[in-house]
């Protein structure tokens, strides 16, 4: 048998290390009020818009609107708000009735489809819409007319849908959406989320196995070491994140071996 309360500590360790959202992002301070704000002008404005947000992978897109919307959900009350991972979609045309399933309208393909979309986006006194599209670079095809469509929506004269994409690439606007750009209002607003710094990193691992009570589970400058080698590669915070909770899974099997083969009491 392992010590009192050993295994719990190396559970709890192991859970709070979980890539899941947390109360508080730290270092994202910044990034979660610009959202904040942009969903409090646009959607509780009635002012419909876009927002583009890129950053490489885990620097804390997703975990800041799913943040923001947790602490804005009576705020939003009034509006609908869809969130769509783009990554569940066959194709990029799967968007559209995708979306319509979530609206409650009949999933029609095509042009009449996307025209039953548009009359009830631009429906007059009908609630605003929120829509999220994560993993927004999958809806790239053959002449980018998806996320045309998607982006031109809150241009719409009396459109009421309020667009939050979130992408990797910097670039998505400017590559795939340059005909956006003839019209200055018709531009989505942009946000980039920089990979995470060493004392970034060093900060989110300390602030996670904080949360655990007792001794500290991994050491200081064990912790220091993750964040130097992981911000080295790629800033990626999850990956911080899962090279700790292995190095809590290798201390824990170390300690029960240990446990395990100590002599009982009384023995020679």
């Amino acid at each position: 048998r392992s010590l009192p309360g050993a295994g719990s500590c190396y559970q709890q360790a192991k859970r709070v290390l979980h890539a899941a959202v947390p109360d508080r992002l730290h270092a994202r301070e910044q990034e979660t009020d610009i959202i904040r704000q942009f969903l409090r002008e646009h959607v509780c404005g009635h002012r419909p818009g876009s927002l583009y947000i890129s950053g490489p992978p885990g620097t804390g897109k997703t975990a800041c609107v799913s943040r923001v919307l947790l602490d804005c959900q009576d705020e939003l009350a009034g509006s609908k708000t869809i969130v769509l991972n783009c990554m569940a979609l066959s194709s990029p045309h799967g968007v559209f009735p995708a979306l319509a399933q979530q609206l409650g309208l009949p999933a029609g393909t095509g042009r009449e489809g996307l025209r039953r979309l548009e009359k009830h986006l631009t429906a007059r006194g009908a609630p605003m819409v929120l829509l999220v599209l994560d993993e927004l670079d999958q809806l790239e095809s053959k002449g980018q007319d998806v996320l045309y469509t998607l982006f031109e929506w809150p241009q719409l004269p009396g459109s009421r849908l309020v667009l939050v994409g979130l992408a990797n690439a910097l670039d998505l606007t400017d590559r795939s959406l340059a005909r956006l750009g003839a019209r200055p209002a018709g531009r989505p607003r942009l946000l980039h989320f920089a990979p995470y710094t060493r004392e970034q990193l060093t900060a989110i691992l300390q602030q996670r196995l904080g949360q655990v009570a007792g001794d500290p589970v991994l050491d200081a400058a064990a912790l220091q070491f993750c964040a130097r080698k992981v911000s080295a590669v790629s800033g990626d915070a999850r990956k911080a994140l899962d090279v700790c909770r292995r190095a809590v899974e290798v201390v824990e099997l170390e300690v029960r071996s240990q446990t395990l083969l100590k002599p009982l009491p009384g023995s020679e």
